[in-house]
Parts: structure tokens; sequence; C-alpha cells
């Protein structure tokens, strides 16, 4: 008898068939699954509005940079705030209730004084103009108000670009109060009154005994309005400079941009904070509702026309 040489399974074996056809339907349903949601993730990606980076529908920070991605409520006036912001741009109020407002310590919702400061939550009232402030320095008139202030102004004044920057400003200063010559008359006219000045200063000083005084020259060379114009733009193009030298980058606390950038400010310029954050010009980083992105300080003088945001009223 011949025999019979034909494969036929054995139920084992067509078992395992079967598991292996269905594995690979369910591998191709979880593949499916798996393209779908990478659809819909970059169909509902949120766009950084910084950097422009996608991330995940429901991420609460950027990948990327690290920027707020949805929105809070200012508890004051209820407008919308990123949710790292501290200060509220509308209605001009300091909105963290945990993080000490003059060094950036932090606080719980009890405490009336910063542990670390013990700068009061309630603000202080500045000593020269009165101005109630969240922050270390007036944003006023920009006295400074706590001792960490104090401290930071002396570090400063210790950096060669800051000696500059003062010395900058005092000659704009000088500049700004000189009247240029119109005609040959006024320089005449100059001279006249020098001579004048000598001939009296030498008579006072023949009566009391000094038969040959020595006065002291002046300088009287007055400036035409171009030369003043181009004297005053040499100064303010290196102000210019050494303000960008200056520029503060990017840092964790909020209070320490504010106190080093409000430290940096020399009296009698005309200056605006551009922050990072939105490119906008404030009157002073306290104005700014995230300067933990940096930013710098602008000479004002070459646009007259420029609009600084409102945020010294509260």
């Amino acid at each position: 008898m011949t025999e019979d040489t034909t494969f036929r399974p054995t139920q084992s074996s067509g078992g395992t068939q079967e598991l292996q056809h269905e594995e690979l339907l369910m591998d191709k349903v979880d593949q499916q699954e798996t393209v779908q949601e990478q659809l819909m993730n970059i169909a509902h990606a949120v766009i950084c509005p910084q950097c422009g980076a996608e991330n995940d529908a429901d991420a609460m920070f950027c990948a990327s940079c690290g920027a707020g991605l949805r929105q809070g409520v200012c508890p004051n006036c209820g407008s919308e705030v990123d949710l790292d912001a501290d200060f509220c741009e509308v209605c001009h109020h300091y909105i963290r209730i945990n993080v000490c407002s003059f060094c950036g310590a932090p606080m719980d919702g009890s405490e009336q004084f910063c542990p670390e400061c013990g700068s009061p939550r309630g603000g202080i009232v500045c000593p020269t103009c009165h101005t109630l402030n969240d922050f270390s320095f007036c944003k006023k008139c920009g006295t400074p108000l706590t001792d960490e202030a104090y401290a930071i102004m002396e570090q400063v004044k210790k950096q060669p670009e800051y000696v500059e920057l003062v010395a900058d400003a005092k000659e704009l200063m000088e500049l700004e109060k000189q009247v240029p010559y119109t005609s040959e008359r006024d320089l005449v006219r100059d001279r006249k009154n020098n001579e004048l000045r000598e001939r009296v200063l030498t008579l006072l000083a023949k009566d009391e005994g000094i038969t040959a005084p020595v006065i002291p020259a002046i300088d009287t060379k007055r400036l035409s309005a171009d030369e003043l114009a181009e004297k005053k733009e040499n100064v303010m193009n290196r102000i210019t400079m050494l303000l960008d030298r200056l520029a503060i980058p990017p840092q964790p606390l909020p209070a320490k941009v504010r106190n080093y950038a409000m430290a940096q400010k020399p009296a009698g310029l005309r200056l605006a904070w551009i922050c990072n954050y939105k490119q906008a010009l404030h009157s002073s980083p306290c104005g700014c509702a995230k300067p933990q992105l940096g930013g710098k300080w602008v000479i004002l003088g070459k646009n007259k026309n420029v609009t600084i945001v409102n945020d010294n009223e509260k």
C-alpha cells in the first residue's frame, strides 16, 4: 500500500497560524491608531507665541524655549495674562501672591512681610516722590527703596560701562543747555562780555592788593546749530552703544532683572525700557509683565515721537 505523504496540519499548528494572523491584524490596527493620534496631535498642536515651535495639545510650556502656552487671569481686573507673568499690564498691579515682588523669594499667601528681605506685601512708599511701589526701586523717580537696591547700585557703579555712561550723560545734559549762535553778532557779543569779565576781575584783584592777578580763562566758544546737533548725535551714539553692552539677558527671577536694570539707569537721560517679551517700550522694567526675558534701556532723544506704555499709573 502506498504511503500517504500529504501534509495535513495538526490542530495545534492551525491554532498557531490563527494567532499569528490575529497578531498581525492587531499590529496594523495599532499602527493606524498611532498614525491617527499623531495626525490629531499635529492638528491640535499649540504654537509657541515666542519662538513658533509646535507643542503637544496639552502642553503648558514650550518644549523649545520654555515660554508659557496657556493664559491666566489677573486676580485684580480679570484681564488675560500669561501664566508666567507676575505683573498685569492692564491694571498695573503685581499679581503673584506666592513670590516677593522685591527680591523674588517664595512666600505663602498669609505672610505680610517677606521672610527673605523683610519687605511688606503692600508695597513701599518712596520717601522722595511719595509713590507707592511694589518693587525695590521707585518706578517714578528711581530712588532705591531696599537694602538690596542700594547694594546693587554700589555694584553697578563699579562697572566701566556705567562710569562711561554717567560721563556721557553729563556731557549730553551740558550740550542741551547750550544755545547755538545764529550770526557773527553773537560771537562778537560773547567776546566783549568775556573782555568785560576779565577787566572787572582784574580791578577787584588790584583792590585787594594783587598787582598782577591771573584771571582764569573760560571756554566761550559757541557752536553753530549744525555743530551742536552733530556733537549731540555723537554723544547719543556713544550712549546707545553703552546701553547695548549693558543689556540684561534672560534670567529666572523677574525681581532680579527689575532691580539690576533700575540700578543701571543714570539720572538726567530720557530713557525707556524695551522688553524682550513684546518689544514694547516701558517707562521702566517695573511696568513689564515678564522682565525675566531680559531687555535694555534705550535713549529717546533721537525720536521724540515714540510712545511709551503708561505703566507708572496704578
